[in-house]
Order: C-alpha cells, then sequence, then structure tokens
C-alpha cells in the first residue's frame, strides 16, 4: 500500500471547514451548552481508565463531522495501516516507524522487509531484565565488589527526555537506585552531577544510536577520566553499558560487548523510551514496572489502531488541535497536568511534538502553503495557575489547553487531592464561562476597576481524567500523544520522522569550534565575527 499524500487544503472538507469557521469563529461555547443540555455527554470519550472532555471546545457537531470528513480525505485509516504494516513512511530517511513494535505482544507480527522484527524485540527486553535484576539485587557488583548505589544516564534529545521524564513522573514506584540524568554539553551539568556520585557504585548507561554524538561522548569522556581517577581501566567493563548500533566505536570507548543493548533505525529517538534507551527506566522503577509502561502504550496502540475515528482519542485531540491551529490560527497549545509528578511532560512534549511537525516542506518536497506544528508549553497546575494563567484568561491570544488530571491521589492525602481537584476542574469552568461586565458589577466592584475584572471566556479546554497515575496510565498517556502528533502529520502532509532541522547548527558549530584554536578562515556574518572575536577575548582573560 501507498502511504497517503493529500494536500489538505485541496480537499472538500478543507473548503467546507473554512466556510463553516467563518459562520462558528465568533459563536459563545456557554451558549452551546445552553442550548443543548446533552452537548457534554456527546463530546465525551470513556475508555478504559482515561475519561475524555472535549466539549469545552468551541466545536459544534457541524464541525466535528467536517473534522472527521477532513480525516477520511487525507486517508488517514490507510495511513495508520501503513504505520503499523512496517511500510517505509520516514521516506526521506528510508526507514520505516515502528516504535508501536517495542510495546506489543510477544506473538504480534510486525514485519519490516518481510521478516517478523518482534523476536530480536523480546531478546533485547530478556537482556534488560536480566541485567535490571542484577543490578537491583546487587547480585551485579562494581569493581571493588560493592553494589551499586547510583545511576548516570548520558544522552541527549530522545535519549534524555523520555527516559528522564518517566523517571521522574514515576518516581512513587521507583526502588532505592538513585538516577541522574546527564545531556547538556555544559561542562557545569555534569560536574555537578559528580559531586553527588561514588566512583565504586555509580554505573553509567551511554545511550547514543551512532555513539558519534557531540554532547554525548563529550560527556561519557568527561565521566570516564573522573572514574579514572580512581578505577583501573578494566573496570570500565563493569561500571559502563552503552544503547547504540556502532559496537565498534563502543568497544573502542572500553565497554565489554556484552554491555552493549542494540538500538534499530525504524524507531526515532522521540520514540524510543520503549526500547533499550529505557533501560535506566528499568533500572530505576524494575523492570515490572517498565513493562507496565509498555503494556500501557500497546493498549492505546490497539484503540488508536482498531477504533473508529469519532471515538478515536488521539484521532479527536489531532483534529481538534488542527481546527485551532489551521482555522483560528492559534500558534501555541499548553498542557496542564495537575500533577507535580507530570513537571516535566510538558517539556518532552516538546521535543516529541515541535521537533516531529516543525516542517514547512511537505511530503512532495514543496513548501505548504498553511500552518504546521504548533508551540507547546506548560507546567503543572496548581503552579502554573500563579504564573501564566492570566495570559489565558485575559490575555489577547487563543491558547488551547489540555487539562490532565488524576482521580487517586497516589500518597492517599485526600484533602490536598480535594483542592489540587476543585482547582483543575474551577480553571476550565473560568476559561468556559468567564465573568460578564454584569457579574463584576453586581459584586459591587468600583466603577474604575470593573473593566479590569472583565474575564471574556471563551478560552478552549479539553479535559482528560485518568483514575490514577500507574506506570501503565502513564504509557497509555505518551503514547496518546505520539498518535496525536502522527495524526497531525498525515493531515498536514508532512514526514513527522525525520528532524534535519536540528543539522544545520550542529555543523556551523563544529566549524566554529576549531576556530577557538586558531583556524580563522571561515567566514561568518559581521555580527557572529564580533561575537566569536568576544568570546575569545573572554577565553583568554583571566
Amino acid at each position: 500500500m501507498a502511504f497517503p499524500n493529500t494536500d489538505p487544503t485541496q480537499t472538500n472538507s478543507w473548503k467546507k471547514l473554512q466556510e463553516h469557521f467563518n459562520t462558528v469563529k465568533n459563536v459563545q461555547m456557554k451558549t452551546m451548552f445552553a442550548e443543548d443540555p446533552e452537548r457534554a455527554n456527546k463530546f465525551t470519550i470513556k475508555w478504559d481508565d482515561f475519561y475524555l472532555d472535549f466539549s469545552k471546545n468551541r466545536i459544534t457537531e457541524e464541525t466535528f463531522k467536517l473534522l472527521l470528513e477532513l480525516a477520511n480525505d487525507v486517508k488517514l485509516k490507510e495511513a495508520i495501516n501503513s504505520q503499523f504494516s512496517g511500510e517505509i513512511i520516514n521516506k526521506t530517511e528510508g526507514r520505516a516507524v515502528l516504535h508501536t513494535a517495542l510495546r506489543a505482544p510477544k506473538d504480534a507480527d510486525f514485519k519490516i522487509n518481510g521478516v517478523n522484527v518482534m523476536p530480536e524485540i523480546y531478546a533485547v527486553k530478556e537482556k534488560i531484565e536480566s541485567f535490571t535484576t542484577e543490578v537491583v539485587t546487587g547480585s551485579k557488583k562494581g569493581y571493588t565488589g560493592k553494589a551499586f548505589t547510583d545511576v548516570v544516564n548520558i544522552g541527549i534529545g530522545g535519549s534524555d527526555l523520555g527516559p528522564a521524564m518517566v523517571v521522574d513522573t514515576l518516581q512513587y514506584y521507583k526502588n532505592h537506585l538513585n538516577t541522574h540524568f546527564v545531556s547538556n554539553v555544559d561542562g557545569d551539568h555534569v560536574n555537578e552531577v559528580i559531586k553527588k556520585l561514588n566512583p565504586e557504585t555509580t554505573l553509567f548507561v551511554i545511550v547514543s544510536k551512532t555513539f558519534t554524538t557531540q554532547e554525548t561522548l563529550s560527556n561519557a569522556n568527561t565521566l570516564k577520566t573522573w572514574f579514572l581517577n580512581s578505577a583501573p581501566e578494566n573496570a570500565i567493563a563493569k561500571h559502563f553499558v552503552a544503547v547504540s548500533t556502532n559496537i565498534e566505536n563502543v568497544k573502542t570507548f572500553g565497554i565489554d560487548a556484552n554491555n552493549v543493548f542494540p538500538m534499530w533505525d525504524w524507531v526515532g529517538g522521540r520514540f524510543s523510551l520503549w526500547s533499550a534507551v529505557g533501560l535506566t527506566i528499568s533500572l530505576a522503577i524494575g523492570y515490572d514496572n517498565f513493562n507496565s509502561l509498555l503494556k500501557g502504550a500497546n493498549k492505546m496502540d490497539v484503540h488508536f489502531k482498531n477504533e473508529d475515528l469519532n471515538r478515536n482519542i488521539p484521532v479527536v485531540l489531532a483534529l481538534i488541535s488542527t481546527w485551532y491551529n489551521n482555522f483560528f490560527g492559534a500558534e501555541s497549545e499548553a498542557v496542564i497536568p495537575y500533577s507535580q509528578y507530570l513537571n516535566q511532560f510538558a517539556t518532552y512534549l516538546q521535543q516529541a511534538i515541535m521537533e516531529s511537525n516543525g516542517k514547512s516542506v511537505d511530503r512532495n518536497g514543496n513548501p505548504v502553503s498553511y500552518q504546521t506544528g504548533a508551540v507547546i508549553w506548560g507546567e503543572p497546575g496548581t503552579n502554573s495557575q500563579h504564573a501564566f494563567f492570566q495570559l489565558i484568561h485575559q490575555g489577547t491570544k487563543l491558547i488551547p489547553a489540555d487539562f490532565i488530571g488524576f482521580g487517586k491521589s497516589l500518597h492517599g492525602n485526600q484533602d490536598h487531592q480535594d483542592k489540587l481537584t476543585s482547582n483543575f476542574l474551577a480553571q476550565t469552568e473560568a476559561l468556559l464561562n468567564g465573568k460578564t461586565k454584569a457579574e463584576v458589577v453586581a459584586e459591587g466592584t468600583k466603577e474604575s476597576v470593573v473593566p479590569f475584572k472583565v474575564f471574556p471566556g471563551n478560552k478552549p479546554t479539553n479535559t482528560l481524567y485518568i483514575n490514577k497515575l500507574t506506570p501503565e496510565s502513564l504509557g497509555k498517556l505518551i503514547a496518546m500523544y505520539e498518535h496525536k502528533i502522527f495524526v497531525q502529520g498525515v493531515i498536514w502532509n508532512i514526514f513527522s520522522y525525520d528532524q534535519f532541522g536540528v543539522e544545520l547548527g550542529k555543523q556551523l558549530a563544529s566549524k566554529i569550534l576549531q576556530e577557538f584554536d586558531g583556524n580563522d578562515n571561515a567566514k561568518h556574518d559581521a555580527s557572529t565575527t564580533n561575537l566569536l572575536q568576544h568570546y575569545k577575548n573572554l577565553r583568554t582573560t583571566k
């Protein structure tokens, strides 16, 4: 089958949506609620332990019908089948996109070039399980015979953000091992981590597909040098493991071949936490919890692949997001989890979403004539209420927001959970209804202050309620956003799984780095030349 290739703006549904937008763009959501007592029920999806209410959006039943027509016009169902069948949908890099296979059951059948990849996936999973068990139980020891107490994950991008987010989110389920993440090439980062480590009891996990990434190797070599200040060379084999495809470079570094966990080119970096890239996750929360994370993601995969589009959570979220992005002209989306555990979630989604769909060329290689991608940002509630909510409530920008909440507190403090949930529910209601001038006056507000206390309302939100934060529910949540990314990439007719946009700056950085040691042959713009000279002066100043 051929992966669909459709300019969305040339579809009948897009044209109908544009006409429809002109008739509904100023409609008030609270009016729609008043006119239809069943609105909340019509725009709610209950699935497993997820409860998605998308009724607080500036959509009518006609809007929803036209958005579903758009999904059909761009052949979304065919695109979903293409991905799950192992078709080369990442065509610019000649790769399949099969991170869904990483969390599939053992008897699943995911083929690439006619070969089922499940046996090799499960061979790696068994290696992860065995290694995790040995480290966690203390049977695998460091060079002085002491059990490991600390794990340092060395990677960047998808080799850092995913594992770091999951470990932080699931800290309630963590075992005794202390985990640290080193990513930035800023030497202050790695040196601050070093201050917390004992070389005798620290395990280092280097995550780099090519084992050539500048930031990762710089940090790995700095940690290796620090380690060898007190340990013999042959101790590297006991303390360093790698997740990579470049076996030769790994061996040259000094890592035992038995301590290499393989990766595959059909897994993109930002979708790789489900693979051996998630080794640090397994070490931090135990293999059983890591496996539960994968099982949760697989449940969402099955839902996404098989559910009708109108009841399909990732599809619905993607269509609503497209409605705001391409018709209302909204440039950003906020993700606001009402759980402090998810404080890194928006940061993780920034890479997942913006690196995937931040494209300006369609699948034919032509410039697009419409907006793609969205700026993603957010912070946990209730902290965010005391920060950027002012702008969402009373600012001039339209900012659709996803509110994510949990029914149960992990530590069981009901008083805190009730207060948290009251804020969670109140904010979306306030964004919906706002506050009129008459309401402000009725409160006895001084006349000169009245305009400043009026809230326009009509601010769109999705509310996702999840029973409890568990490894499995987190797996479903992450996979939900992964599939939303895919759907929007299909609608916008772009390639979501390459990231050439990150390469140009890296190439120029390599050239500039050489100039610090006297190679002044490169030509730069006047601004960069001045800044480069200023840094050279600072570099030589004591």
